[in-house]
């Protein structure tokens, strides 16, 4: 194949404040992941027109929903703010709910990490735990103010796109969230989950469609070798992807 995939990934966003301008940002993880695989990083900054969005979209070939540390507005979501909570700013949030919702509808291949997950979720009418430590019952922390290579163990669900990708045996994550995914969309199904019972990671139901989120952060300098199989595996459905977009466009001749 002589053309890479190009995979886009949204950044941070910081407000304007004092006499500083407002500020974007990408954290080099994610696209030092993707250029491994041997795709091409797209940044997509914070465009506020859909339109044009939509056309950014419309020439990737798949798409990381990169997480933030950060949190979604739990007013938003129906719930009353919680003191650990800090959350991102709106313009952050607003885009990244309209570009989890634009990449759902075109069904273009998704790696959806930490609060991408848990926006991904929102958009297609999921929910969300606030405080894990408070709605979970038995819950273990889930982020450590101090030390920033928590890790713990979870669950491969079998039979999932992401037993595909990290086999049977024990996984151990890196860790750092205090919200996450309480019920899934009924377009998702859990794939992943820790002993306490938090969810770590969802998938799209439909097999034909590469739609995966993650908890942990598989970008980060905290992560294992077998986490980069992850963005691998985003790289092959862009490659298929692609293939099947190319065979549309052949024409049809008749016979003579």
């Amino acid at each position: 194949m002589s053309r890479k995939p190009v995979i886009g990934i949204n950044g941070d966003y910081r407000d304007p404040r004092n006499n500083a301008a407002a500020l974007s940002w990408f954290n080099t993880g994610y696209y030092d992941c993707i250029t491994a695989t041997g795709a091409i990083p797209h940044l997509i900054p914070p465009v506020q027109d859909e339109a044009d969005l939509k056309q950014i979209l419309s020439g990737l070939d798949g798409i990381v929903l990169a997480g933030c540390n950060l949190d979604l507005d739990p007013i938003r979501l129906g719930m009353d703010p919680h003191p650990a909570t800090r959350v991102m700013p709106k313009r952050r949030e607003d885009f990244d709910r309209r570009l989890a919702k634009l990449a759902v509808e075109m069904r273009i291949p998704i790696l959806a990490i930490g609060s991408g997950m848990q926006t991904l979720n929102v958009v297609c009418g999921g929910t969300l735990h606030q405080h894990v430590t408070e709605s979970v019952s038995g819950a273990m922390y889930h982020r450590d103010g101090v030390e920033k290579n928590l890790r713990h163990v979870i669950d491969i669900v079998p039979e999932t796109r992401m037993f595909e990708i990290y086999g049977p045996g024990e996984i151990r994550i890196n860790s750092h969230h205090h919200m996450a995914v309480a019920q899934p969309a009924d377009l998702f199904m859990i794939s992943a989950i820790c002993p306490d019972g938090v969810v770590e990671a969802i998938e799209s139901v439909d097999p034909d469609w590469f739609c995966v989120g993650v908890q942990w952060h598989p970008e980060n300098e905290t992560s294992s070798a077998l986490d980069m199989q992850v963005f691998e595996n985003l790289f092959q459905a862009c490659l298929v992807k692609e293939e099947v977009e190319e065979t549309a466009t052949i024409p049809f001749r008749q016979a003579a």
